[in-house]
């Protein structure tokens, strides 16, 4: 008797089962990926404060800093701004040394997830190149007041491994800053509010 194939898919709570394999567009839910990323940590959870920075609260920060760092974005880039970590709802947070790490087959599964996501919420699967580079300013303008204001990092330190931030306002400086990690309703609402608005701009 032959032994049956592991298991390769994830039963979400909104009752979907998703092909880790094989990720299908239709079982991809905004409701699962706002409540995944509001529980996946940031830095391994190496942040103060006394809840987790939380991968719903990085994502809506890292929209915000695209928006303003590309005024003529349309939703559509901003919305993929939003979801540029999505795939996270599954396979968490792992940090960059660790994906280096890990290598090329983590980079094809983590592409199939993000080219299903993109499809079920109407981006095309893959990004023009200028969007994807934008997308990763941002992130990395984000990485580093996150550094420098949850994870202990000092500022020539962040500047070393993230760039110092460029095209952010004042007011936005400070207000990220200041950043305070959220509680995971918290985030999870605000992200779930901040895909819905976007959607109806498109």
């Amino acid at each position: 008797m032959s032994k049956p194939s592991p298991r390769a898919w994830q039963r979400m709570l909104s009752g979907r089962r998703l092909d880790l394999l094989e990720p299908s567009p239709l079982d991809v839910e905004i409701a699962d990926i706002a409540h995944g990323l509001a529980r996946v940590a940031r830095w391994n959870g190496q942040t103060v404060g006394d809840h987790a920075f939380s991968v719903a609260q990085h994502v809506i920060v890292v929209e915000e800093i695209a928006a303003a760092q590309n005024r003529g974005w349309s939703a559509r880039w901003r919305l993929a701004a939003l979801l540029h970590d999505a795939p996270e709802y599954v396979i968490g947070d792992l940090i960059s040394p660790f994906k280096t790490a890990i290598g090329l087959d983590y980079k094809a599964f983590e592409k199939r997830l993000m080219e299903a996501i993109h499809l079920r919420f109407g981006l095309p699967p893959v990004l023009p190149d200028d969007v994807t580079k934008a997308i990763k300013v941002a992130d990395r303008t984000a990485a580093y007041f996150e550094a420098t204001c949850l994870a202990g990092f000092d500022v020539a330190e962040a500047e070393q491994f993230f760039g110092a931030p460029d095209g952010v306002s004042a007011i936005l400086t400070r207000r990220l800053a200041a950043l305070e990690p959220w509680p995971a309703a918290e985030a999870q609402r605000r992200l779930t509010a901040k895909f819905e608005a976007l959607s109806r701009e498109m």
